[in-house]
Formats: structure tokens, C-alpha cells, sequence
């Protein structure tokens, strides 16, 4: 068990990282209706991770096994066609990171956040957890660990509940501080969302590199253990 969870804790890291819900969230705290909107994206934001990584891991779960000490190699090609798509993400991650001189701009639909009510922002934090490709692509990776350890029911339910926890805890963080320090983070609040903003796509291309290459190291060794 110790193994799986210490196995997940990178993917779980990398979507609690992702500068994308992190700016979404800030937006929300920054808004005239911080409180209401903020929980209503920690809400959505934790359903779609738990339900994105409960499925995947069922899915993977159905995946054949060779035996604890042989070759996996359905898993492993899986795993090494995980990664490759998380260098590439990575390359393209760096080359549309601004340039000397450039000004970043959020996304149209970033810029309407700040209006936004409980409702709007729990399909909101859904849509980024479930329907992100990058959110996605973390999750998927994650899920094949849980889905071929073939743990028993308690098992994967601590593994999924370690995993959402993580994977959701920089959404948590700052929409509990809201919750308790009040106007006293808008301050910060703005810095980070500035800087997340403008070293979003650096933030990220290291990331999917490190986890890409994890992962690939990860499915070599399935396939020739």
C-alpha cells in the first residue's frame, strides 16, 4: 500500500500545482462574491478529481497482469504512451512560455470569473477537473498505478481519498484562508495570480518533463522487469 501511495504522490503533486485551477480560484477570492463562489469551485473542483480518479482506476483495474513478478506489458506500453504525451505537453508547454518583452494575458473565459456565483463556479471547478487534457493526462497516469496494484476495496478507497485530498489541497488552502483571514489576502492573493499568470507555461513544462519521464522509466520497467 505504502508503495502505491508513494507511486501517486507525484501526479497527485502535479494537479495540485497546475497554475490553471490555481488562477481560476484566485479569480474567485479576488471577485465581489468571494466566499460563495470559492467553496462552489473547491466543491466542483473535488468532485471531478474524486470522479475522474475513481473511474480511470476501475478502468485500469480491468487491465490484464502477468503475475506479480512478471512482465506487465499492457501496462507498460500504456504507461510509456502516458509519458510521451506528457513530454510532448511539456515541449509545448515551452514554447508558448512569453518571451522577453511579452505581456500575458488571461483567457477571455478567465476574465469573467470574478462574477461568477456558487453555481456557475462548482461547473466551473468540475469542467477543470474532469475535462482539462492536462488535468486528464495526470489522472490517467495516476489511475494505472492504483488500477494494476490490484488493491482490495479499503485499500483503493484510501489510495483515491490520498489522491483528492492532494491533488485538490492548493484549492483548499487558500478558499479555507478566505474563509478565516477575509480581505486580508486579497493583497497576496493578487501577487501569486501574477505571478502564476506570467510563469504558468515554465511552471508546466517542467512539470509534465519530470512526470513524462517518471512515467516512461515506469512502463520500461513493467515491460521488462
Amino acid at each position: 500500500m505504502g508503495e502505491v501511495i508513494g507511486a501517486l504522490l507525484p501526479y497527485a503533486v502535479g494537479v495540485a500545482i497546475s497554475p490553471v485551477p490555481l488562477i481560476a480560484v484566485i479569480l474567485t477570492l479576488l471577485g465581489p462574491r468571494a466566499r460563495t463562489s470559492s467553496l462552489g469551485f473547491l466543491v466542483g473542483w473535488v468532485i471531478g478529481i474524486l470522479i475522474g480518479f475513481t473511474v480511470l482506476s476501475l478502468l485500469s483495474g480491468l487491465l490484464p497482469e502477468a503475475g506479480d513478478t512478471g512482465p506487465r506489458p499492457v501496462i507498460g506500453v500504456i504507461q510509456v504512451a502516458l509519458g510521451l504525451l506528457l513530454v510532448w505537453i511539456s515541449a509545448r508547454q515551452w514554447q508558448q512560455r512569453p518571451h522577453r518583452g511579452d505581456v500575458p494575458e488571461l483567457p477571455g473565459w478567465m476574465q469573467k470569473i470574478d462574477s461568477y456565483g456558487f453555481g456557475r463556479s462548482l461547473r466551473l471547478g468540475l469542467a477543470l477537473a474532469v475535462a482539462n487534457p492536462k488535468n486528464l493526462t495526470l489522472t490517467a497516469s495516476a489511475s494505472v498505478v492504483v488500477g494494476s496494484a490490484e488493491l482490495g476495496g479499503t485499500a483503493a478507497a484510501v489510495a483515491v481519498g490520498v489522491f483528492t485530498a492532494l491533488g485538490a489541497s492548493s484549492v483548499i488552502i487558500p478558499v479555507l484562508g478566505m474563509q478565516i483571514a477575509g480581505d486580508r489576502l486579497a493583497g497576496p492573493l493578487a501577487s501569486l495570480r501574477a505571478w502564476l499568470t506570467r510563469e504558468n507555461h515554465v511552471i508546466m513544462a517542467v512539470l509534465f518533463l519530470i512526470l513524462g519521464v517518471n512515467a516512461i522509466g515506469s512502463g520500461i520497467g513493467s515491460i521488462w522487469p
